[in-house]
C-alpha cells in the first residue's frame, strides 16, 4: 500500500531523517516510538505531505503520490500533534472545509459516518475557540476520517487528555481499523500501542523493528539505549 524508500530530511544542516525505509500494507496498524525530539513528528508530516523530504520516494499503490489536495484528503487523513482547527470558525465549518463532497454528502457522513461515531453533532455551531482539549481532538480526527482515507496518520492522538478521552480515542481508532483502515501512529500511550501489529523504534534518523507486545520497563531501556 505505502513504500517509503531512502527518505531524508534535515533541518539547520542537522539529520533528522537518514535514508528511511518502511513498507505499511494494507490493515496494518503501525507504531513509531522514539526518545523525544528524535523525528518522529518530522518522519510522519514527511509522509503526510505536509513536509517535502530532501531525498528519497513515497509511493502509494506502487505510484507515486500526488499531492493534489483533493486526492491527497480521499486518501490520507492526518492528525497532527498540534491543534490544527482554525479558532474564529464553527466546527461545522472546520469539518465541511476540508470535506471532499458537497453538502448532502456531508449531511450523510454527520447522521451516518465516522462524524456520527464522534458525536459532533451537539458541538457543531460552537466556534473551536471555546471547545476543551478533547473536544478539538474529536474535531481534528473527524476532519481526517470524514473522508474515509485508506490510510490513517496519528502524531500521538491523546496527549495530555484525560482517561475518559484517551479511551474513547482508542474506541475511534479500533472502529477505524476493524473498518479495513491502516494507521501508523506515535504513541507513548501504552493502550493505544496494543493497537498495532507492528512497532518500530526511531532513533539516529532510522527505523528499528521491535517486538510489538514490548513494554513497561523494556521499552523504557530501548527508548533510552
Amino acid at each position: 500500500m505505502l513504500t517509503v524508500q531512502n527518505l531524508s530530511f534535515s533541518y539547520h544542516h542537522k539529520k533528522i531523517i537518514d535514508h528511511l525505509d518502511l513498507t505499511v500494507h494494507q490493515g496494518d496498524c503501525i507504531g513509531i516510538i522514539g526518545a523525544n525530539g528524535c523525528g518522529k513528528s518530522t518522519l510522519l508530516s514527511l509522509i503526510a505531505g505536509a513536509k517535502k523530504a530532501d531525498t528519497g520516494t513515497i509511493c502509494f499503490d506502487n505510484a507515486a503520490p500526488c499531492f493534489e489536495p483533493q486526492n491527497h484528503l480521499k486518501r490520507i487523513g492526518y492528525v497532527p500533534q498540534e491543534n490544527p482547527l482554525i479558532p474564529d470558525l464553527s466546527v461545522r465549518d472546520n469539518l465541511f472545509l476540508w470535506f471532499c463532497g458537497n453538502k448532502r454528502a456531508f449531511r450523510r457522513e454527520l447522521e451516518n459516518g465516522f462524524l456520527a461515531l464522534l458525536n459532533l453533532s451537539d458541538m457543531l455551531s460552537m466556534p473551536v475557540s471555546k471547545l476543551s482539549g478533547g473536544m478539538k481532538k474529536r474535531v481534528s480526527l473527524g476532519i481526517a476520517l470524514q473522508n474515509h482515507p485508506a490510510l490513517l496518520i496519528l502524531d500521538e492522538p491523546s496527549a495530555a487528555l484525560d482517561l475518559v478521552c484517551k479511551a474513547d480515542i482508542r474506541h475511534y481508532l479500533s472502529v477505524y481499523l476493524a473498518s479495513g483502515g491502516t494507521m501508523i501512529i506515535t504513541t507513548h500511550e501504552e493502550p493505544e500501542l496494543a493497537l498495532c501489529n507492528q512497532l518500530f523504534l526511531l532513533k539516529q534518523g532510522l527505523l528499528h523493528q521491535i517486538a510489538p507486545t514490548l513494554r513497561g520497563d523494556a521499552l523504557i531501556e530501548l527508548i533510552k539505549a
